[in-house]
């Protein structure tokens, strides 16, 4: 009797052991989830850096249109922009100004004054990296209302964003925002005026006119929705190298509204740029970043700039800072080859070391001086770099 009364006790204190050995197990495997879920949260990302790019104004005058006309009638630009294809790549996206109408072959491709692009250039600018095409210039209805549409129509085919002119009245009202890498950036383009071409009143919404009260609300509605808020303005004197006082009141007002970067473009030469603090932030103008590509006269006509500026993001804060602004100065170069004018955009400092390393095909020596002259043009109208 006292033999079994002890097996029982056995069996019980080992029953007891066991049970307290299966929920320690239990214990154990509930732990597994939370250490991997601990390692998960240490991969969690909690800041963003990304990179915008942005080139000036880019013409179509009629020595450009032939430049790509070939042999069985298309048209080919494709010398344009390859040599700073990789200046343009360096943003996550990137951004022009283009001031001319694609209304198709019917009424002739011509340049100055009322432009008329062909489609070909639509390749050049997806070759060369460009994402946005900013639409809301002087010349946007050289063609009229159809030109208008049919050149956002082209460019939409191509895979081109647009900002400034619009298709539909629902489309004026729908803000460009892109989410870069978990960043939201929205869009706002706005022109001085049509060059007196009057916008239709049926199609009032077409067209974004450099409006005040317009640019204000518009900034209002965009501001909470987006982490940056980039302005695009075509504006201010035809060749003037600085801006009016009335700009630069305008581009205070707009920053501290809610702009984070205005982008300036018409008077077809570099204006000055500058970091502005509002508030705890960084805020950034650039009153014209010159003509990207063109066939005017004179070297700082033909004078622009690659300009590349980063921001990051916070995520666990939420916060927003604009990190640095660099800019590569460009020069829009017209050159022979085999008897026939072509066009190309040149990084200024790097060709000036290919010519002295004598790897540049199409200038020499003799060019050293106008292109140092376009560099130091540059940067003394920009000045140095921001950094945060």
């Amino acid at each position: 009797m006292l033999k079994r009364t002890g097996i029982v006790l056995l069996l019980i204190i080992l029953g007891i052991a066991i049970s307290l050995n299966i929920h320690i197990l239990i214990e154990t495997v509930k732990l597994i989830p939370a250490a991997t879920s601990e390692k998960a949260d240490k991969g969690v990302q909690h800041s963003q850096v990304i990179t915008l790019t942005a080139a000036g104004d880019c013409l179509m005058h009629n020595t450009q249109i032939w430049s790509g006309l070939m042999g069985d009638g298309s048209y080919c630009f494709d010398t344009f922009f390859s040599e700073v294809k990789y200046l343009v790549e360096e943003g996550d996206y990137s951004l022009i100004n283009f001031e001319a109408p694609m209304a198709g072959p019917d009424s002739g491709y011509t340049g100055y004054p009322l432009f008329n692009s062909p489609d070909a250039i639509v390749q050049a600018f997806k070759d060369a990296g460009f994402d946005l095409v900013v639409t809301a210039n002087n010349h946007a209805l050289d063609r009229g209302y159809q030109g208008a549409i049919r050149t956002l129509e082209v460019l939409h085919a191509a895979g081109l964003d647009t900002v400034g002119t619009y298709k539909s009245e629902q489309d004026s009202r729908t803000f460009l925002i892109k989410d870069i890498k978990g960043v939201k950036i929205g869009f706002l383009a706005y022109s001085y005026g049509t060059n007196g071409i009057p916008v239709p009143d049926e199609h009032a919404y077409l067209f974004n006119f450099l409006d005040r009260d317009k640019i204000l609300t518009d900034i209002k509605k965009l501001r909470s929705q987006v982490d940056i808020l980039v302005l695009i303005l075509h504006w201010g004197v035809e060749y003037s190298s600085k801006p009016t006082a009335e700009q630069e009141i305008m581009a205070r007002e707009f920053l501290q509204a809610g702009a984070d970067v205005i982008l300036g473009g018409h008077p077809h030469v570099i204006q000055t740029m500058e970091a502005i603090k509002i508030g705890e932030k960084n805020k950034f103008v650039i009153y014209s970043m010159g003509n990207f590509i063109s066939h005017q006269r004179g070297r700082e006509r033909n004078s622009g700039i690659v300009l590349k500026i980063k921001f990051s993001k916070d995520f666990s804060k939420g916060d927003t800072f604009l990190e640095e602004v660099s800019y590569t100065p460009t020069y829009s170069h017209s050159y022979y080859e085999n008897g026939k004018m072509k066009f190309r955009v040149i990084p200024v400092e790097q060709t000036i070391r290919k010519i002295k390393q004598g790897k540049e095909r199409y200038l020499g020596s003799e060019h050293l001086p106008l292109l140092q002259a376009v560099l130091d043009h540059t940067s003394a109208q920009l000045g140095p770099f921001f950094r945060r």
